[in-house]
């Protein structure tokens, strides 16, 4: 069967959305949607991102996924572990380099 479904936060969702080629249409209150316009492959989609969620539930996920006509794989392909930059490395001393 398939992988488990990953629970992501909405920022992951919109750059995952980002990533594959949908573009940020209008915002309604709390609301976001994302359109990807149809191309040799895919009819035209339209996800609605509710950005008031700290993490997105499994219903929500599914629903998301579906709207986005890809399939789980490619919809979480562009997750990253930790999407903030990474600190500064120290050098010996405790001072930055």
């Amino acid at each position: 069967m398939g992988k488990k479904l990953l629970l992501l936060k909405p920022r992951e969702v919109e750059a995952n959305l980002r990533s594959l080629g949908f573009h940020h249409a209008r915002t309604v209150g709390s609301h976001k949607q994302y359109v990807r316009e149809a191309d040799s492959t895919r009819k035209r989609a339209v996800v609605t991102v509710d950005c008031s969620k700290h993490q997105f539930d499994k219903y929500l996920m599914k629903m998301m996924i579906r709207q986005s006509l890809f399939t789980q794989e490619e919809f979480c392909s562009g997750v990253m572990s930790d999407p903030r930059p990474t600190p500064t490395p120290v050098a010996e001393g405790g001072k930055n380099a």
